[in-house]
């Protein structure tokens, strides 16, 4: 209960800031936007493609939203939780939690589910929302939608846990760097390891592995739009977003352990800091 309770703070939290008000308006912008424009480009091409073209651009327009989708999904996920320890711990709004019957565990835990619900709510509604335009427009429905979202959430969680994680020992600025410059990593690994696949460099792909392993966030995403795309599409790779190179099933539960490692340090952390 007292973690549902943290929780439950952490949403109204978000509230009073307006944040949820702020991200719903906004992710309904991007849906308009979207759906006007793909609308009208679907139209042209339409009259103008074969239907082998039209299926591959209607594919690439739908991966291209989902990613836009994936990397405001990543800056919420940052952005809302930089600040939720390290910024308590400095302000010194901290000790009115901690000397209250709570363990600092259940602090910690209460407010990664809190802002883990709000970035599942956020990737559902607006993923759903993306396909459904195309759906709508194009009568077009990715492969394995279920298993893509998934994974994006994975991602997310990913950048979220670390950012907890750096709040119990970083200043807000320097949990902020680190998680993005993590980032960073992860995207420059994503395509390492594609560039490498596709020219058949076992070392370069071999590189890619080993920096997806330090932060795996990237991998989640090469996996989901590998999953989403028709077989024929995959192997041939023709857009950005196609992932020739897919990690494997194992790869998943890599991140999954390292979610809960990165969950179980920011526990340890934050019961050893000193308030």
């Amino acid at each position: 209960m007292s973690i549902l309770t943290i929780a439950r703070l952490t949403f109204l939290e978000a509230q009073r800031r307006r944040l949820l008000w702020t991200v719903a308006l906004l992710g309904l912008a991007f849906l308009i936007l979207f759906a006007v424009g793909f609308f009208f480009i679907h139209r042209e091409m339409s009259r103008a493609s074969t239907m082998g073209n039209l299926f591959e651009a209607t594919d690439f327009f739908l991966l291209a939203g989902l990613y836009v989708v994936n990397f405001l999904m990543i800056m919420l996920a940052v952005l809302t939780s930089v600040d939720t320890i390290a910024g308590e711990i400095s302000s010194g709004t901290i000790h009115t939690i901690v000397t209250k019957p709570l363990r600092r565990w259940e602090v910690v835990m209460g407010k990664w589910i809190g802002f883990a619900a709000m970035l599942i709510v956020f990737t559902l509604v607006m993923s759903a929302g993306t396909m459904a335009i195309v759906w709508a427009i194009a009568g077009y429905v990715p492969q394995n939608p279920v298993q893509g979202v998934s994974l994006m959430v994975v991602e997310g969680l990913v950048l979220l846990t670390l950012s907890i994680l750096g709040g119990t020992r970083l200043s807000t600025l320097t949990n902020g760097v680190v998680v993005f410059m993590l980032y960073g990593l992860a995207f420059i690994a994503g395509w390492i390891e594609q560039i490498g696949a596709v020219m058949q460099n076992e070392a370069a792909v071999n590189v890619g592995i080993v920096a997806s392993l330090i932060m795996p966030s990237e991998a989640m995403w090469k996996r989901a739009a590998y999953l989403m795309e028709p077989p024929f599409l995959r192997n041939i790779g023709v857009h950005p977003f196609a992932a020739v190179s897919a990690p494997s099933p194992a790869m998943v539960v890599y991140t999954l352990l390292y979610i809960g490692g990165a969950l179980a340090g920011a526990l340890y952390l934050f019961e050893r800091r000193d308030l």
